[in-house]
């Protein structure tokens, strides 16, 4: 595990070399390749170092983070041509990188809860120096204080298992049958925050709203992933107790679900709609963790990979279209198809992902998930018909409104996408395409 971590830390040097963009951005991905090839196996823990080590789960969410961290530094292509501090930006794409890795590679309790929260300080870093409204300082306050203040009673609670078991270390860990019921809460609450569920999930929109496009397409693609990450590495711990309590999480993050696929119907800001989108679609992953069952869990990984890459490419879709008008209101971003009509066809490809048609890797996530969900209680069915219904009229009512109809009367010029966007594009809807042929890899 050592050696990626190294070639993430050797590239930090080139920071410091001028016209280095390019550079950093090839490197990354060639280690993306590098590390895709060598998976070794399924079934247990592989490539043990000291403390590092990825399983199954760990090693697709790895992945994700370098495929995203690499197409983030592809995205933000404006900070590079107008020279806003381009090599910092890299900079602390990096650091964000070495904290995800770190935090998926952990095989000890608190190491991941370090770089849990450590991942939070590029992110800031990212909304405060990149953002584009004055209103960016109170996104970041919300950020950090929501996450900061849901995983402090975690913290004291690994204090508490360190101090009952000696160890933190994730195979060593065992049930800790019925031990008192705040346990089970402060152990879980951080990661539901993160998520975030239903209730919690007001620091998502604004921080989203008011990030680049970099800080969206990390915040979307891989920070969301680190709360189900951690859910299903300690809900070992409290298996027993899960079962005596998880139905009230289940049921309030479906039924909040549902709840934002109606606040999505109501959304006049491009970014903000595919970020409430972010928060249904998280429900169901919560959903299928609280069951612990097989469906639900790897269901729930599978539909982690495609949110991660499918939000992610809304998200640049959205910013081509700022970066030409300088407004997300779908007011003014009206009638793309009669200005951009070949950026239509990948906004049709994106939004058939994100309401989970085939053949997208959501289809594959959204059906184990039903089967675990429905295992767990057949009345859980009423919840996801709304849920499955609503994502696609939220994401219809998205696509048509922003492609159909007149254009603005104030737009001026245009131009139409560069290569370097519909590469982007290509990139981010290849994988969470294609990989719906190697279902069977998610349900190994």
């Amino acid at each position: 595990m050592l050696k990626y971590l190294f070639m993430i830390v050797f590239l930090i040097p080139l920071c410091l070399l001028n016209n280095s963009w390019w550079l950093v951005h090839s490197l990354m991905f060639l280690f993306s390749f590098i590390f895709m090839v060598c998976v070794y196996s399924y079934c247990d823990l592989n490539m043990i170092s000291y403390y590092f080590g990825v399983d199954f789960f760990s090693f697709s969410l790895i992945l994700l983070s370098f495929w995203i961290c690499s197409l983030m530094i592809m995205a933000s292509c404006s900070i590079y041509l107008f020279s806003y501090y381009s090599n910092f930006f890299v900079f602390i794409i990096l650091v964000l990188l070495i904290m995800l890795y770190c935090s998926f590679s952990s095989l000890s309790l608190l190491s991941f809860y370090i770089f849990f929260e450590a991942s939070l300080i590029p992110t800031l870093f990212l909304i405060l120096g990149w953002g584009y409204q004055p209103e960016r300082l109170q996104a970041g306050i919300y950020l950090i204080f929501y996450t900061l203040i849901a995983s402090l009673p975690l913290l004291l609670v690994l204090f508490n298992i360190y101090n009952y078991l000696n160890t933190l270390y994730f195979p060593l860990l065992f049930d800790f049958g019925s031990y008192y019921f705040m346990f089970y809460v402060f152990l879980i609450l951080a990661f539901l925050v993160k998520m975030p569920m239903f209730l919690f999930h007001l620091w998502l929109p604004k921080a989203h709203v008011e990030a680049p496009i970099s800080g969206s397409m990390i915040l979307a693609g891989v920070l969301l992933k680190l709360g189900g990450y951690g859910i299903f590495r300690v809900m070992k711990i409290i298996s027993y107790l899960g079962l005596k309590f998880n139905y009230f999480w289940l049921s309030l993050g479906l039924s909040g679900g549902v709840i934002v696929s109606f606040i999505c119907f109501r959304q006049v800001d491009l970014k903000s709609l595919i970020a409430y989108s972010s928060v249904a679609h998280m429900s169901m992953v919560i959903g299928g963790l609280m069951t612990m069952n097989w469906w639900g869990c790897m269901g729930s990984l599978s539909l982690m990979i495609g949110h991660g890459l499918c939000s992610s490419g809304l998200f640049c879709l959205s910013n081509i279209i700022y970066e030409r008008l300088g407004s997300r209101s779908m007011l003014i971003n009206k009638g793309m198809i009669n200005l951009m009509p070949s950026m239509t066809l990948w906004w049709f490809l994106l939004s058939s992902s994100n309401m989970a048609s085939p053949p997208s890797l959501n289809l594959i996530g959204e059906l184990s998930l039903f089967n675990g969900i429905m295992s767990w209680s057949s009345f859980m069915f009423l919840a996801l018909i709304f849920l499955s219904f609503f994502s696609a009229v939220y994401t219809l009512y998205m696509y048509s409104y922003s492609q159909h109809g007149l254009y603005f009367a104030g737009v001026y010029t245009f131009t139409l996408g560069y290569f370097r966007e519909y590469h982007l594009l290509f990139l981010h809807w290849f994988p969470l395409n294609f990989l719906c042929l190697k279902g069977e890899y998610f349900f190994v």
